[in-house]
């Protein structure tokens, strides 16, 4: 077992392991056992019910949190001709519309932290995907990354306000971060609320069970902590 510091050892004393937190309360404790001199994100990491094996059930989509990630947002817009205007009205950081911009990806350029393409730009950045897809920086119909020109403000207004992609990995768990631990404890509480929404609503068709088996609650290299399931009101209708 790897041996934990001190700040660790004593956040982790404030937590009793065989407590399960109501949602706020989960939150006030991750708050509370941040030990980072940085800033620490909040994360929620949901194991699900489902088999990643299987192609109905599956679960990935993007909700906007309400009150955003308390980050910059770097945005990179794979666009030609109007796509170009549109993206530099909506704030686009970087606008990849040249063999020049693929060729600097290729080699490595990743300074960006989203990455939006219209349809007629897929086939290049499509040739990135070496690249952004291990990083997960791959433009996805699914995920609302790849948008018509006229659409482009919009969705890169809302991936600088704070929207998150979700999908499940190979070991059937969601992880997203949901704020950072200087939020008002309110601000996490309705970022939560918006994103178990989300997963409620991406329920797969083929979901048999009990559809979330568990949610821990933690902040950057904190202690995790246990959420009641039953005393999340947005989960009310998921089993």
């Amino acid at each position: 077992m790897p041996k934990h510091g001190k700040k660790f050892t004593e956040a982790q004393k404030k937590v009793e392991s065989l407590t399960y937190y109501s949602p706020k309360d989960a939150l006030a404790l991750a708050k509370e056992t941040s030990i980072t001199k940085f800033d620490s994100t909040i994360e929620v990491h949901m194991r699900m019910g489902l088999d990643p094996r299987q192609a109905d059930q599956q679960v990935r989509d993007v909700v906007v949190l309400p009150n955003g990630l308390g980050k910059t947002v770097r945005v990179l817009v794979f666009a030609q001709g109007e796509g170009v205007a549109k993206a530099q009205e909506g704030g686009a950081d970087y606008i990849a519309d040249s063999d020049e911009w693929i060729q600097k990806i290729q080699q490595g350029f990743t300074d960006f932290d989203v990455a939006i393409a219209t349809p007629d730009m897929m086939a290049k950045a499509g040739r990135l995907g070496r690249v952004l897809g291990p990083r997960g920086l791959m433009p996805n119909p699914k995920a609302g990354t790849v948008c018509q020109p006229d659409e482009l403000p919009r969705v890169i207004k809302e991936a600088k306000a704070g929207r998150i992609e979700f999908r499940l990995d190979k070991s059937a768990n969601l992880h997203v971060p949901i704020g950072k631990a200087s939020f008002e404890l309110g601000k996490l509480y309705e970022n939560l609320a918006s994103f178990l929404d989300a997963v409620k609503k991406a329920k797969p068709s083929g979901a048999k069970g009990v559809y979330i088996k568990r949610i821990t609650i933690t902040s950057t290299m904190g202690p995790g902590i246990k959420v009641d399931l039953a005393a999340v009101q947005s989960l009310d209708a998921l089993e």
